[in-house]
């Protein structure tokens, strides 16, 4: 028998009258809620110092407010393209397809009606919840149907796994990646920055305002990029950072998917709440939630301010259809699109 207790409940109906489903996942002392709703983690408790569990990332307690601030893109599951493909364009096989331009001049997230405002199909599966859509030819300018399955399972020594599984009826561009901001202080408890990180990446990506990537990757030595030795993260980061190759993550069905490597870690001295990642990507986006200015409430109804949470992103390198030097991402019909990312939960004395 599992270990893992997994239960769906109704969580409301959205704007559109789809049915919205909210499955709860729990092991030990963490415990994690996802919503069918872009696919959303709504909410990961782990224990603290004193064993105290408290909520460890930001989300609304209800259906409304992630529907009234979706760009905010609280725990979304983003895609088709998560990050910037500049110039709201690109060009595949002598073809150039337009995309939304919702970031300025670029795309962001995949554009506007993108994965993180979709209602999800779920049904239980071992130790968590699959979530699965079809995703149009055509749906916000990208081509190819594609078939995404996301797959959130929680073992039961507290580990949360996202496994992403795509493919495709025709060539196209996939870039999955989930946008939970850890508080691990707690919600609505203030500013993230005074987190500690470890980043075992020697180079990253300078971009230029508007976000998107200048030239390839720059050494992160004599920098404030430098992550490589713990230290308090602090403020204004939105950069990606290298930690892979990306290799085995677009492949033949027949292929063994890559194992996820250790890339990150993130510590609260507060609660002393941990997070480890471990990843099959090749990036890892430092976001550190600079657009937040107490507009929103979280779950506690304290106000969110500039910097209360910080994002990890594992995905592939931001505009990545236009530069041929990144790591591929283009899935063509035949292969399957893996990625894995790994959340390890724990506690420093």
């Amino acid at each position: 028998m599992s270990a893992t207790h997994v239960a769906g409940e109704p969580f409301g109906t959205s704007k559109n009258g789809s049915i919205v489903h909210r499955w709860t996942l729990e092991a030990g002392a963490v415990r994690v809620r996802i919503l069918t709703y872009g696919g959303i983690v709504q909410s990961i408790e782990t224990p603290g110092r004193h064993g105290e569990r408290g909520e460890t990332v930001l989300g609304f307690p209800d259906l409304a407010g992630y529907e009234a601030h979706g760009e905010s893109y609280f725990g979304a599951l983003v895609g088709r393209y998560a990050n910037r493909i500049g110039g709201a364009a690109f060009t595949l096989d002598g073809k150039r397809y337009a995309l939304p331009a919702n970031d300025g001049p670029n795309c962001l997230h995949g554009g506007v009606a993108n994965f993180s405002t979709a209602v999800w199909d779920a049904a239980p599966c071992p130790d968590g919840v699959e979530l699965r859509r079809v995703s149009a030819d055509g749906e916000e300018g990208f081509p190819g149907a594609v078939d995404v399955r996301v797959r959130y399972t929680l073992s039961a020594a507290g580990e949360l796994t996202c496994d992403y599984r795509a493919t495709s009826d025709a060539p196209t561009v996939v870039n999955l990646t989930n946008h939970t901001y850890f508080n691990l202080s707690g919600d609505g408890s203030g500013g993230a920055g005074t987190h500690r990180l470890r980043m075992a990446a020697d180079h990253y990506l300078p971009v230029d305002g508007t976000g998107v990537p200048t030239g390839p990757p720059a050494p992160v030595t004599g920098t404030r990029f430098d992550f490589r030795a713990r230290r308090t993260v602090g403020r204004g980061y939105d950069h990606t950072f290298v930690v892979g190759d990306g290799a085995g993550t677009i492949g033949a069905p027949s292929e063994e998917p890559p194992a996820p490597r250790p890339v990150a870690e993130l510590s609260d001295p507060a609660s002393g709440r941990t997070v480890r990642l471990s990843t099959t990507e090749p990036g890892v986006q430092l976001y550190t939630a600079e657009h937040l200015d107490g507009t929103y409430a979280g779950t506690t109804g304290r106000p969110y301010v500039a910097g209360a949470g910080i994002a990890l992103e594992t995905q592939h390198f931001p505009d990545s259809p236009n530069r041929p030097d990144f790591p591929g991402t283009v899935l063509r019909p035949g292969q399957v699109f893996r990625s894995r990312t790994v959340y390890g939960f724990g506690v420093e004395a």
